[in-house]
């Protein structure tokens, strides 16, 4: 497991950013100038970042402050709950706005807080049910796919035997797990993840925060988490909201040991939140 503690990071502080970017990686998304609404009740303000390939950038902030709206504005299902945005969302220098929302989805997977296999569906089905809606109909092709999406989520040893039973049969754990394989087998480029371990035991919570770790030599990863300890071990940038504004973006070293804003210190200490 990739353990990183709070207390054991050293890397050297960096000044307060608003559109950091990972040294040396390509820019996969861009937030530029973004203002969110839910009809006239402004959700996120004059937000401005960017994240990374192959990176983690954990989305940390009290409840109310705009996360999980940020994250559906970035793969456009803000809209679906009639939201609306302004500003400029890129996805490899290409506004998403310009592209069919559901070609976006399957380039920016969605795993959100509770599990949400689909309920008459086998293990099996719910793994390639993208794919199949997607038009790929061989079966030695959907096979194939969905037992390399299920190693990818660290769950085929324990449902290679059971492939014909119903997803919902499984735990909660193994249950995000299959959703994690399911977003994988259409082989998307960014990962958003909201909440994802929130509803788990500490031991599933552990195979996910291991899987997160391991996607990140794949895919953009961004997640959405209450919890500063899972911030600190998976994450490599954080950003701190509050109030639907950015306070402080960063690398997650500096966050935690040496942050620029004393909102950010104040809640990272645990003094408000």
């Amino acid at each position: 497991m990739h353990n990183v503690e709070l207390l054991n990071i050293t890397e050297t502080a960096d000044s307060n950013i608003s559109n950091k970017k990972a040294e040396n990686k390509k820019e996969k998304i861009k937030v530029d100038k973004l203002n969110a609404f839910f009809g006239n009740v402004k959700a996120l303000n004059n937000i401005s970042l960017s994240f990374s390939e192959n990176t983690v950038t954990a989305i940390i902030g009290p409840s109310g402050c705009g996360k999980s709206t940020l994250l559906r504005c970035i793969n456009r299902m803000h809209e679906e709950v009639s939201g609306t945005y302004e500003g400029i969302i890129s996805l490899d220098d290409e506004n998403i706005k310009d592209n069919d929302p559901v070609w976006l989805r399957r380039k920016i997977g969605m795993i959100f807080q509770k599990p949400n296999p689909f309920p008459t569906m086998s293990i099996m089905d719910n793994v390639t049910a993208g794919l199949r809606l997607n038009g790929i109909r061989n079966r030695s092709k959907l096979k194939e796919i969905a037992e390399q999406s299920l190693r990818q989520a660290f769950l085929w040893d324990e449902v290679k035997d059971i492939l014909k039973q119903p997803g919902i049969a499984l735990s909660g754990g193994q249950q995000q797990r299959l959703c994690i394989a399911r977003t994988l087998a259409v082989s998307p480029e960014v990962i958003l993840m909201d909440e994802p371990a929130s509803a788990l035991d500490p031991l599933s919570t552990n195979k996910i925060e291991e899987l997160i770790f391991e996607l990140k030599k794949s895919y953009t990863v961004i997640i959405v988490t209450h919890n500063m300890q899972q911030a600190a071990r998976v994450s490599d940038y954080t950003a701190f909201m509050y109030l639907g504004e950015l306070v402080e973006y960063n690398k997650t070293a500096n966050i935690f040991t040496n942050p620029s804003n004393k909102r950010t210190e104040e809640y990272v200490t645990g003094r408000f939140g």
